[in-house]
């Protein structure tokens, strides 16, 4: 497949920037319109993005984690922040904040909405991405076993005569 000088320049420029406005959005929405799902979803904008300059090999390289281990994660996160209030005696999804100094920033207000919120975040990037991962390979599944088969494997057993398929799957 043949990639465009445009398209691939485009995605250099606006991948990251897109990816600092979706961690924006993570971070201001306690205040303002936005949040985990609105900064998931700007993220997955920004995989998808990146999908259509280079296709789901493009996709892969940009993440270090499988999909699978992000959606995990951000799971495990918004269920730890749905339960610590209960074990601490308090109601499930139990609002809580804190405030500290820090010396070049000032004052930063932090709230239990926040990890709640970076959960949401890691699950809607991690759909995203088996999205992409399901959809754009080209693995398919044998009807008979089930077992995933290469493009390459189907398109040559769709050349043999019928006897011989089904010799070859036996």
């Amino acid at each position: 497949m043949r990639r465009l000088l445009v398209v691939d320049t485009a995605v250099r420029v606006l991948y990251h920037s897109i990816l600092v406005l979706s961690l924006y959005f993570l971070f201001a929405g306690h205040n303002q319109p936005g949040g985990g799902f609105v900064g998931g979803l700007t993220a997955g904008a920004a995989v998808s993005f990146r999908y259509v300059a280079g296709g789901v090999d493009e996709v892969r390289s940009a993440f270090r984690l499988r999909p699978a281990t992000i959606l995990g994660l951000g799971l495990v996160i918004a269920s730890a922040t749905a339960i610590v209030p209960i074990l601490l005696g308090g109601a499930v999804l139990e609002h809580g904040d804190v405030e500290f100094h820090v010396w070049l920033l000032g004052t930063i207000k932090a709230t239990s909405a926040l990890p709640f919120d970076i959960g949401v975040y890691l699950v809607v990037v991690g759909l995203v991405l088996m999205m992409f991962e399901a959809f754009g390979d080209d693995v398919a599944t044998d009807e008979i076993s089930g077992e995933a088969v290469s493009a390459d494997v189907i398109a040559a057993d769709a050349e043999l005569p019928g006897h011989q398929r089904e010799r070859r799957r036996r």
